[in-house]
C-alpha cells in the first residue's frame, strides 16, 4: 500500500479529435485519494489533508471493498435534487458536519480511476486497464460510494451538449492507453470546462458600504506564476450570502497584514482603501473571461476551497 499517491491533472483544452479517447463527465467537488484496506482507511485531499472527519458517509469504503486493499481516485460531491454535483452545497459542509449540514449536503464519493490493487500497482498500466479492474470490483454502489459511468469512443462534442443539458460543468476525456502520471498535468487527460473558473488566493479585501459595512465590499484575488510570484488578477465581489460574507470577514480579520502579498502594485483605486491579508485563503471563482491586462471580467465567487493549498493556485498555462 502507497503511502501516497498525488493525484494526476488534466490540462485544459479543445475537445479532442481521433480515436481512443474516453469521456467522463466533469465533476464538481473535492478531489481525493482514498487508501483502502482491511482495518484501515485514509482519504486524503490534494494537500494530503484527511477529508474523514467533515465527510464520514465516506466511511462507506470500508464496507463496500470487503477485503481489498486499495487506492482509487475520486471526487467527493454534493448532489442536488437535479442529481448533478452542485459545489455550493458543499460550502454547507466546511468543518465538523452536523445534523442540519449532512441533511442539506449529503455528500458521495465518485470513484473513477484505481492506482492500486491487493498488492499491484497499476500506475503505469493502461487507463482502460484501470477502469476494467475498478469495474470488476463490483463495488455495491451504496449511496455514498459511487462509480460513475464512462463513455469511450464518445464524439466529444455529443457528451458535451449533454453535460450542457443535465447541468455538469463539463467533461474530461482520457486517452485509453494513458498511464497514470501522480502529481502531473498531461495531454493524455484533456478537460474541457463549459464554465471558465479558477482558483483564487484572497490578499486583501475592501470595506463595504451600506448592508456591508459589517463585512465588506470586495476581495482581492491573485495567483501564482511560473516563478512563485502572487500576481493580482482582480477582484469578487458578487455571489456572496450573508453568512457567506460574515463567515469570510472573520477569517479575514484573522489574516490580517501590513502590507500587500502581491508582487507587483495593485491599481490605486483598489489600493487605496484596500486591507491586506496573509494569503492563506483559498477561493474559486467563474468569470467570462482574461482582460488584455492579466485580470478576470465579471468574476462570481463560487466558495471556499479547503482542500487546495495556496501555494499551488497558479495562472493559467499559456
Amino acid at each position: 500500500m502507497p503511502e501516497l499517491v498525488a493525484p494526476m491533472l488534466a490540462m485544459p483544452g479543445d475537445p479532442p479529435a481521433g480515436d481512443g479517447w474516453t469521456g467522463e463527465f466533469k465533476h464538481d467537488g473535492y478531489r481525493a485519494i482514498a487508501y483502502v484496506e482491511p482495518g484501515g482507511l485514509r482519504v486524503l485531499s490534494r494537500n494530503n489533508n484527511s477529508l474523514l472527519a467533515q465527510f464520514p458517509e465516506v466511511e462507506a469504503l470500508s464496507t463496500v471493498c470487503g477485503r481489498h486493499s486499495v487506492v482509487l481516485d475520486g471526487e467527493i460531491v454534493a448532489v442536488g435534487r437535479d442529481g448533478v454535483p452542485d459545489f455550493s452545497l458543499l460550502q454547507h459542509r466546511r468543518g465538523a458536519p452536523t445534523r442540519w449540514s449532512r441533511t442539506k449536503a449529503p455528500v458521495q464519493y465518485f470513484v473513477f480511476d484505481l492506482l492500486y490493487l491487493d498488492g499491484r500497482s497499476l500506475l503505469g498500466e493502461p487507463y482502460r486497464l484501470r477502469r476494467q479492474l475498478l469495474i470488476d470490483l463490483q463495488l455495491p454502489g451504496v449511496a455514498a460510494v459511487q462509480v460513475p459511468p464512462a463513455f469511450p469512443d464518445t464524439e466529444p462534442e455529443v457528451l458535451l451538449e449533454v453535460a450542457r443539458e443535465y447541468g455538469f460543468e463539463g467533461a474530461v476525456f482520457k486517452r485509453a492507453n494513458s498511464v497514470y502520471l501522480p502529481g502531473r498535468r498531461s495531454r493524455t487527460w484533456i478537460k474541457c470546462p463549459l464554465t471558465e473558473t479558477q482558483e483564487v488566493v484572497v490578499g486583501g479585501w475592501t470595506p463595504g458600504e451600506g448592508s456591508r459595512a459589517s463585512s465588506f465590499g470586495s476581495l482581492l484575488l491573485g495567483a501564482h506564476d511560473a516563478q512563485g510570484r502572487l500576481i493580482y488578477i482582480g477582484r469578487v465581489g458578487s455571489s456572496l450570502s450573508e453568512a457567506m460574507l460574515q463567515e469570510i470577514r472573520r477569517t479575514l480579520d484573522r489574516l490580517t497584514a501590513p502590507e500587500s502579498p502581491f508582487s507587483e502594485p495593485v491599481p490605486r483605486e483598489h489600493a487605496r482603501t484596500a486591507r491586506w491579508v496573509r494569503p492563506e485563503l483559498v477561493g474559486e471563482v467563474t468569470f467570462r473571461s482574461w482582460t488584455s491586462g492579466g485580470h478576470l471580467r465579471h468574476a462570481v465567487w463560487r466558495g471556499r476551497r479547503d482542500d487546495r493549498s495556496p501555494g499551488s493556485v497558479t495562472l493559467p498555462a499559456q
